[in-house]
């Protein structure tokens, strides 16, 4: 039997007493790769927030399945410029997933060096290792903090709109570790994206919202619903984004 990552039941987010996100309900299970889309200032990275626990819902509940820890969550957040002209070396940046799992000890230790290591050779950069993070290309820039988001990750990462900013063919390439991260790793992957025709082609659930409703299923099934089929047509001659 699966268990669930995630358990959002009647969920309501708000700000400023304006409900942003409203009655939403749907499970996570354990393996599962959801892509969250819809158009711009319908809740997506508010609810990411919801998720993260940086945001308590107004009403409902967000619920986090057996032995999962919000601090063992990793999340790979929007691209800044101050993010991309951050001045650290890769490693630096990689290492510092591994914060949360030092608990109260001082200074990074062996089991910790050899974690970042790992993740590094997991996505294939380990040959950027010295190199200052502020110069690396955007999809290495990605990769690095994916890198460092697995370091702290037990079960589940969380990614708010990973490939905003790159271009199509970087943007592909991504999915595909994401994919392969999801299948081979074992890694939940809950990513808010732009990236529709990705998203359709490598998600196992769709989770779209939109002003008034929201819809939770298979590609194929939002792709045959009547909320997909609008939403397509207007992303259509849009390069496949909202």
């Amino acid at each position: 039997m699966e268990q669930f990552c995630i358990q959002c039941d009647h969920v309501t987010l708000s700000y400023e007493n304006q409900a942003v996100v409203s009655d939403l309900s749907f499970t996570v299970e354990e393996g599962d790769y959801l892509c969250i889309i819809g158009e711009n200032g319908t809740g997506k990275s508010t609810l990411m927030k919801g998720l993260l626990g940086l945001k308590k819902p107004s009403s409902g509940s967000i619920v986090l399945g057996e032995g999962i820890l919000r601090s063992q969550i990793g999340y790979v957040p929007q691209q800044t410029p101050v993010q991309r002209d951050f001045p650290a070396s890769v490693w630096e940046v990689v290492l510092s997933g591994t914060q949360n799992s030092r608990g109260w000890r001082p200074g990074y230790g062996k089991r910790e060096k050899e974690l970042a290591g790992e993740k590094l050779e997991l996505l294939g950069i380990s040959e950027l290792r010295s190199k200052s993070f502020r110069d690396l290309s955007g999809g290495q820039r990605q990769r690095v903090l994916l890198a460092r988001s697995l370091c702290a990750a037990k079960k589940l990462i969380l990614l708010d709109e990973p490939t905003a900013g790159l271009d199509p063919l970087v943007t592909e390439e991504f999915y595909h570790l994401l994919l392969d991260l999801n299948r081979s790793q074992h890694i939940t992957v809950v990513m808010v994206s732009h990236a529709i025709q990705e998203a359709l082609g490598h998600a196992d659930h769709i989770l779209y919202l939109s002003q008034d409703s929201y819809f939770y299923g298979t590609p194929l099934e939002y792709a045959a619903s009547r909320a997909g089929q609008r939403f397509l047509k207007r992303c259509k001659g849009k390069g496949g984004r909202p």
